[in-house]
C-alpha cells in the first residue's frame, strides 16, 4: 500500500517537474531578444569579383554581430558605366552571380535580401532589355521570391544634373509579390524609386508585411532631399519596419550615390545610419511586438475608408 502511494507521488511530483520545465521553457522563449537584422551598404562598380568579395565580407560580419538576415543595395553585383556595359554584364537568375550568393547563404546559415540584380530579360537574344530584380534567398539556399522593379526610373533634373533613363535597358516587372515569411518578420519586397509610391507599399502592408525593404542607389542630389523623408513616411504609413540597404559614393566617374542606410521602425524613428561616406553595416533589432502596439495603439487600417471614398473626387471632376 505505502509503495503504491510513493509511486503515485513520484509521478506525480515528475510529471509536475515536467511542466514546470515547459513553462519555464516557453517563458524564456517568449522573452527572448527579437532577432537581428543586417542593413549593408557598399560602393559597387563595374567590376563584379570585387563588387562580390564586397559584399561577402560585409556579410560575413553581419552573421558575426548575430544576424539572421542581411540586406543588400541595390546593384549589388554591379553598376555600370554605360548601357553597353550594364547590358553585357548582366545574367540571369541561374548564372554564376545568383549560384554564389546561394552558396553564401548556405555556408553561413544566413538569409539573404539581394535587391537590384540585374536580370536578363525574357527574349533576351533579341530584346536585350533586363529587369531589376530582388531576390530572397533563405539559409538553405533556396529562392523563395523574386520581385522585379515596378516602378522605373525616368528622371531628368537639369538642374541638379541628373538625367536617368532606366527604361532605356529595363523591363517593369508584372506584379507585386505576397510578403516573404522570414526569421525576422513577413518582409515586403520594394526597389528604390518604388519607395515614392505608397500605393506600394500599403498594399504590402494589407498582405501582410510587418516589415518593408528598399534596397537602393538614390543619387546624391534626391537622396539629401527626399531619402529619409520616404523613408519615415513609409514607415508611419503602414506601421511597419523599414529596412534600406543602400549604395554609397563613387561608383565611376559618371555616378554617385548618397548612402545613409536606414533602419526605421513603426512609429518613424530612426533607429540605424550607415553615413554618407563610405561602406559599412547597421545591426537592428527588429521587435515584431512594435508593430503590434502601434498598430493597436494608432489603428489607422481599421479607421481607412473603402477604395470608393478616396476615388469619390473622381467622379465629380469628369
Amino acid at each position: 500500500m505505502f509503495s503504491w502511494i510513493w509511486r503515485s507521488c513520484a509521478k506525480n511530483v515528475a510529471t509536475l517537474a515536467r511542466r514546470r520545465h515547459k513553462t519555464a521553457l516557453l517563458n524564456r522563449m517568449s522573452t527572448s531578444p527579437p532577432p537581428l537584422a543586417a542593413i549593408c551598404q557598399m560602393t559597387a562598380t563595374p567590376n563584379k569579383e570585387a563588387n562580390f568579395s564586397t559584399c561577402r565580407k560585409l556579410v560575413e560580419e553581419a552573421r558575426e554581430k548575430g544576424a539572421s538576415m542581411v540586406f543588400l543595395p541595390e546593384g549589388f553585383d554591379y553598376i555600370g558605366s554605360s548601357r553597353e556595359e550594364t547590358l553585357s554584364l548582366s545574367e540571369s537568375l541561374a548564372g554564376d552571380t545568383i549560384a554564389r550568393y546561394i552558396k553564401v547563404a548556405r555556408q553561413l546559415d544566413v538569409w539573404l535580401s539581394l535587391g537590384g540584380f540585374h536580370e536578363q530579360g525574357p527574349d533576351w537574344e533579341q530584346e536585350r532589355h533586363i529587369y531589376n530584380s530582388h531576390i530572397i534567398i533563405d539559409n538553405k539556399g533556396d529562392i523563395l521570391s523574386v520581385y522585379r522593379k515596378s516602378h522605373l526610373f525616368d528622371v531628368k533634373l537639369p538642374e541638379k544634373g541628373i538625367s536617368l533613363m532606366e527604361s532605356d535597358f529595363t523591363l517593369p516587372g508584372p506584379s507585386l509579390v505576397a510578403p516573404v515569411e522570414t526569421p525576422i518578420g513577413k518582409v515586403g519586397l520594394g526597389i528604390c524609386y518604388d519607395l515614392r509610391f505608397p500605393e506600394l507599399s500599403l498594399a504590402l502592408q494589407r498582405s501582410g508585411a510587418d516589415i518593408l525593404t528598399y534596397p537602393s542607389a538614390f543619387t546624391v542630389a534626391t537622396g539629401a532631399a527626399h531619402w529619409e523623408v520616404l523613408l519615415r513616411a513609409r514607415a508611419i504609413e503602414s506601421q511597419c519596419f523599414v529596412l534600406a540597404a543602400a549604395q554609397v559614393g563613387q561608383h565611376h566617374e559618371k555616378r554617385s550615390s548618397y548612402g545613409h542606410s536606414l533602419a526605421v521602425d513603426p512609429w518613424g524613428e530612426v533607429l540605424a545610419d550607415c553615413g554618407g561616406d563610405s561602406p559599412g553595416v547597421v545591426i537592428v533589432e527588429v521587435d515584431l511586438d512594435k508593430v503590434k502596439r502601434t498598430r493597436k495603439n494608432m489603428p489607422v487600417q481599421q479607421h481607412r475608408r473603402d477604395t470608393a471614398f478616396y476615388h469619390s473626387l473622381d467622379q465629380t471632376s469628369t
